[in-house]
């Protein structure tokens, strides 16, 4: 009687869960808008089918041993990219074990999929609630992290979009999203948290060398920055705070980055920077609590110079009257180099921030500052002032309110940089992306016609939020609405470069010839080949007149070409070249730089040049022959143009046998020697020479140079076929290197 009870009650129970659709079928808020970015265009919003309502540790061992041939199978669970639940009251399951049909309104993650492996510490995400186009929510996305290693965090949603970040931990992440409506629609269920679950799996990357973060003061600095007195009060301006906010900035850029590298089929690359076990900073209970965590190293680097004279205004980037504006730079160059000191070889990354930058509200300007990015091969250096520090975030919590912050700019204490900064919120935007800007200059990006190395993080706001406040740069209300496509975004090129620098290498990356050089040489008919050992990563355009670059031709696997990297070699043709340009611009002199997937590139000054006519000659032997691009832009006092034919290349009985190098600290001469006894002289003599001899007994041959040029021809090494190298004759430093 009981046992047929039970059989009866189990058909029951397994009926009822038994469907011909998923939960999540007759949920318009499923539907994925145009807004999403390119990862949800092949992704699935699945659920997860409820477990059985009778939880496994209350269950009774007579309906798990009790049998019957006619009951029908236990359905199998789906596989979902991740799990949306809705529960009544809490994000937690009942302590019965119940848990809900999936939700509408549950947060869907549409930038990342389950299970993704990143490399950051800090990740942006972006989503929706509900159907926008349907009912437009507003609420809160709350975030809980693996195992509450981090503290719960709120993020707004505006019209049903929200955007946040998410601390992560080296490992599996376990993320829960719980989405709580400021006024629920009229016919929601009563439920008032709507959850979904996701897993990161974030891998840190040590091999890659480190954005080193600094911050630079005078040796009698005080070690405060400008302040509004109520900030003065509230939060302090002195260096601790400093490294506070610092530190948060350089994980915004970090997260910004991944994500600009993700959205151009690159994965989720970023630099990362040097960390150490240090009192937590990046949420502010960690500061109530004392915890400690890994996170980025601040250097404290003491100039050797005093205030005042960091201060000079002969030496402040905006003002009008200063003899020399670039001198900052340099003062910030040679305290980096006396504090890292890089060894011979070691090439250094250092973003530094100028904490003694001041408002002169006298004479208006800002003392102290520069915006400026480069490097000399062994430090590479940005640097930016600190009179915007005040508006920066100092933790998670402080993201939002600071690009929400409309509090206007009091120019009694703080400065309004470029008129662009008159309100908190504008102010963190050109603070925090200029100095974006400048270590872009740093990883090698030039100015560009859009993004971030144009001025485009005058918006950089709408990366961080979903709605924009007034904005008095515009004297107009912000966008209401902030999607991926209003963002701010580094450049196509300048995620090319990102892609093959080596702080931005990945485990997945293949290993690359050490020699990235570029190789360019006419075939006739006006066109070109260009070749590098690591692959032509891709070639810039410019037409004469262009002080950025308007059309590139892209070689890299993001481009759709397959995972083998990008080609060994490539044809160059004119007229395919000249219609990459605008209109306009088509029949202007051209000028290509190449780049290799290496970190090399070649110019060619005058394509047109170079595959004309006067580039192809007729050798002795009535074969053709071609002369090579130009190397150096011959600014040395007596530089003459020298052609050159080896008469080992048209005799097959002629052997080389030396070469002879003239040089100094530059490159005067070269001369062959041949077995006959009989010389060709390339250039001129001098008293100063270097021999290098070929051991023609292996059949050791000339195989090319590797030339340093610059404003002339710094330096030579010669390449032979059995791979040996003589070493650079000349300056080993100077100029930039080429094969030819």
């Amino acid at each position: 009687m009981v046992s047929g009870f039970l059989r009866d009650l189990r058909r029951r129970s397994l009926a009822s869960f038994k469907t011909d659709k998923s939960s999540s079928d007759s949920y318009p808020g499923d539907h994925v808008t145009t807004t999403q970015s390119s990862s949800t265009l092949s992704s699935s919003y699945g659920s997860t089918t409820p477990p059985s309502t009778v939880p496994a540790q209350r269950s009774s061992p007579s309906l798990l041993l009790s049998s019957d041939s006619n009951a029908p199978p236990v359905p199998l669970r789906p596989k979902s990219q991740y799990n949306r639940y809705s529960i009544m009251g809490s994000a937690n399951p009942s302590p019965n074990g119940l848990v809900r049909p999936s939700s509408p309104y549950a947060p869907r993650i549409l930038s990342i999929t389950d299970n993704t492996w990143v490399h950051q510490k800090t990740l942006l995400i972006y989503g929706q609630v509900g159907d926008p186009a349907q009912y437009a929510m507003d609420g809160t996305v709350t975030v809980s992290h693996h195992q509450d290693g981090f503290p719960t965090l709120s993020w707004p949603v505006f019209d049903s979009h929200f955007k946040l970040l998410v601390h992560l931990t080296p490992g599996p992440n376990r993320l829960r999203f719980d989405f709580t409506a400021a006024k629920r629609p009229s016919n929601a269920n009563p439920v008032s948290v709507h959850s979904t679950y996701m897993n990161i799996n974030m891998l840190p990357l040590d091999s890659a060398p480190p954005l080193q973060l600094a911050i630079l003061l005078g040796k009698d600095s005080p070690g405060t920055f400008d302040a509004v007195p109520e900030r003065i009060n509230r939060e302090g301006n002195g260096l601790e705070t400093a490294i506070r906010k610092y530190k948060m900035t350089a994980y915004l850029w970090q997260a910004f980055t991944a994500e600009q590298m993700y959205r151009n089929k690159f994965g989720r690359r970023a630099f990362r920077f040097e960390e150490e076990w240090q009192p937590g900073t990046l949420t502010c209970k960690d500061r109530e609590t004392s915890q400690l965590r890994n996170e980025a190293r601040i250097h404290i680097i003491r100039s050797e110079k005093t205030v005042a004279e960091l201060q000079d205004l002969g030496i402040a980037q905006q003002y009008d009257q200063a003899h020399n504006k670039g001198e900052l730079f340099s003062i910030a160059m040679n305290d980096v180099r006396n504090y890292f000191k890089p060894p011979p070889g070691q090439k250094q990354y250092v973003s530094v921030l100028l904490l003694d930058s001041h408002w002169d509200i006298e004479v208006q300007t800002i003392r102290g500052h520069a915006a400026l990015g480069g490097g000399d091969g062994s430090i590479q250096l940005a640097i930016c002032g600190s009179h915007a520090l005040q508006s920066y975030p100092s933790c998670f919590e402080e993201v939002v309110p600071a690009f929400s912050d409309c509090t206007r700019t009091d120019t009694k204490y703080v400065a309004n940089d470029c008129g662009e900064s008159g309100s908190n919120w504008e102010a963190a935007n050109i603070g925090i992306g200029a100095h974006l800007h400048e270590t872009g200059h740093l990883f090698g990006c030039p100015h560009q016609e859009s993004g971030v190395m144009l001025r485009d993080y005058v918006k950089l706001n709408r990366t961080f939020t979903c709605r924009e406040p007034f904005s008095t740069r515009t004297k107009s209300p912000g966008q209401r609405l902030c999607l991926p496509k209003d963002e701010c975004a580094w450049h196509r090129l300048d995620c090319l470069r990102f892609r093959y620098h080596p702080s931005f290498r990945v485990p997945t990356d293949i290993s690359l010839n050490s020699d990235g050089s570029v190789q360019v040489w006419t075939v006739g008919h006006g066109s070109a080949m260009a070749m590098a050992t690591t692959g032509i990563a891709w070639i810039e355009i410019f037409a004469e007149g262009d002080d950025v670059c308007r059309a590139f031709v892209d070689y890299s696997e993001g481009n759709g070409n397959g995972s083998n990297g990008p080609p060994q070699q490539v044809s160059l043709n004119d007229s395919d070249l000249r219609s990459r340009l605008p209109d306009k611009n088509r029949n202007k002199r051209m000028k290509l730089e190449i780049f290799s997937a290496g970190q090399g590139s070649h110019v060619i000054e005058d394509f047109k040049e170079l595959v004309s006519k006067s580039a192809t000659l007729k050798l002795s032997n009535g074969q053709p022959g071609f002369r090579g691009g130009k190397l150096g832009f011959s600014s040395l006092d007596g530089s003459s143009p020298h052609d050159l034919i080896l008469d080992s290349a048209i005799n097959q009985t002629k052997l080389l046998v030396g070469v002879r190098v003239y040089h100094g600290m530059a490159l005067d001469g070269v001369e062959f020697i041949y077995e006959d006894f009989t010389r060709q002289l390339f250039g001129k003599k001098t008293d100063s020479s270097s021999d290098f001899n070929l051991d023609t007994r292996k059949g050791e041959t000339l195989m090319g140079f590797y030339v340093r040029a610059g404003l002339w021809i710094d330096g030579i090494e010669i390449l032979t076929s059995t791979g040996r190298r003589s070493g650079v004759f000349g300056n080993a430093n100077g100029g930039s290197g080429q094969v030819s």
